[in-house]
């Protein structure tokens, strides 16, 4: 696999280019406008006289389309850039936003939302793209470490200004969520214009990495495996069926709420560090404490019989996705290299990630009803823990340590 343009000679950790903090600004602003609805979303699509699965469908709506328009948006990535293709989807969810703040059926609401989806899986790859093609090697872990801190941050901001819009009418975060996404948008076409993200026409460049090609790397075949356990559990169970236990051991509304920030400060916490550690240590030792630590936190919450063990679990769960999120993205980013597209690969990762996401809920909710919480998060304990069988055998990928023996 590639890793044209890295050095294992020098130390010196280069300084972080002005693209990213671009784009790190422009994560923080697009996190906050999500924020801004995804309290109020289900309730406006209950106004139109429907229960609570067809609410859901809505919220659904949005991830399934980003699942099913993955390999479009690689293609595209690969074929036009990582730039234009940024800015076409974020505007696509910009409009899909506003115009949603006008629906006036439920039918219009779901077609919207998941318009809104497709410029999401086009905006994300690209932008994972753009990092793969800014970043220096030496600091990829660091850079996804920042990137990763805007968009929690920003989504832990979103809800709370979300709901005091919802006071004014419902309809106003989606208006002011649209209008955040075209000022990112904005942010990010004035800022690059002209910065070289791709080769000089005269300048010979190797063929875009094709999936195929990936998959004949170890890392990139273990990174699929951790990106589908971390969407099924950190992006999945934790969010869906997390407070649901939370209810039932405790009674009180308030602890389901107080699970999910905590966890969300757990990943906070650890990705103060986890990026610097990524560089420096490795990637395969982040991704595995980071799956061992989830797996941990998760598995065992089942299992919590009062508010402080659930607390404190939660708060687990979250570090560990803050140890793993960075080391494996930049596992990617090292698969692809600098000098080459990787459009079509960055999709598959992020597809495996989306397909945790559903997949894990709906299943880990029929293994609840079954035999319990106990059982399910096991179960999703599980799932986590088998993700870090293929990084044991996986090639360590980062500059520093990929030339050593292992």
């Amino acid at each position: 696999m590639s890793t044209t343009g890295t050095t294992t000679t020098s130390t010196a950790r280069p300084p972080i280019p002005r693209e990213i903090w671009v784009l790190v600004a422009a994560a923080f602003v697009i996190a906050i406008g999500y924020g801004l609805i995804s309290p109020v979303l289900p309730q406006f699509a209950r106004t139109f006289d429907v229960g609570v699965a067809a609410a859901s469908v809505v919220v659904s709506a949005f991830a399934f389309f980003r699942l099913v328009f993955a390999p479009a948006g690689g293609a595209l990535v690969s074929r036009l850039g990582e730039r234009p293709v940024y800015l076409v989807g974020l505007v696509i969810v910009a409009v899909s936003t506003g115009v949603s703040a006008f629906a006036q059926s439920y039918w219009q609401l779901l077609l919207f939302r998941g318009l809104g989806g497709i410029g999401s899986t086009l905006f994300t790859v690209s932008a994972m793209a753009l990092l793969v093609r800014v970043a220096p090697p030496q600091i990829r872990g660091r850079v996804s470490s920042m990137y990763g801190s805007a968009f929690l941050i920003g989504g832990m901001l979103g809800p709370v200004f979300g709901g005091a819009l919802a006071e004014i009418g419902i309809r106003v975060p989606f208006v002011v969520y649209g209008v955040a996404l075209l000022i990112a948008a904005s942010l990010v076409g004035i800022s690059l214009r002209g910065t070289p993200l791709r080769a000089a026409p005269d300048q010979s460049r190797g063929p875009a990495v094709t999936t195929r090609e990936a998959l004949g790397d170890s890392a990139y075949r273990a990174a699929l495996a951790s990106f589908f356990a971390n969407g099924w559990g950190n992006f999945g169970v934790r969010v869906a069926v997390l407070p649901q236990l939370a209810v039932a051991v405790t009674d009180q509304t308030w602890v389901a709420g107080a699970a999910l920030a905590l966890a969300a400060l757990g990943t906070a916490l650890a990705l103060q560090v986890s990026g610097r550690l990524a560089d420096t240590l490795g990637r395969r030792p982040l991704v595995l404490a980071g799956l061992v630590v989830s797996a941990l936190g998760l598995g065992v919450l089942g299992l919590a019989h009062d508010t402080v063990v659930l607390l404190v679990l939660s708060v687990v769960s979250g570090a560990g996705a803050g140890l793993l999120n960075p080391a494996q993205q930049a596992a990617i980013a090292d698969v692809v290299g600098n000098e080459r597209s990787g459009g079509s690969v960055l999709a598959s990762a992020q597809m495996a990630q989306d397909a945790g996401a559903i997949l894990g809920p709906v299943l880990i909710g029929v293994v609840a009803d079954v035999w319990g919480f106990e059982v399910a998060f096991a179960v999703t304990g599980a799932v986590t823990l088998l993700a870090a069988l293929p990084w044991l055998a996986a090639r360590e990928t980062a500059p520093a340590k990929a030339a050593a023996p292992s």
